[in-house]
């Protein structure tokens, strides 16, 4: 799972705030292509939008 960690508008015109969950969970599943733009400074505006939240499971 990811969060929103700078707030931006989507492809799909669907817009995040710092907080939200990436993808909403009514979008289209995110591409790996796409959440490594977005995770990364690989993008237009060399900002990082999401992060990757580890679950309880993801740590077992």
């Amino acid at each position: 799972m990811y969060k929103v960690v700078r707030a931006f508008q989507d492809k799909d015109k669907r817009k995040y705030s710092v907080g939200d969950d990436y993808p909403h969970k009514d979008a289209k599943k995110a591409t790996n292509a796409r959440i490594k733009v977005l995770s990364s400074t690989d993008n237009k505006y060399k900002q990082i939008y999401i992060e990757e939240v580890k679950t309880k499971a993801d740590k077992e």
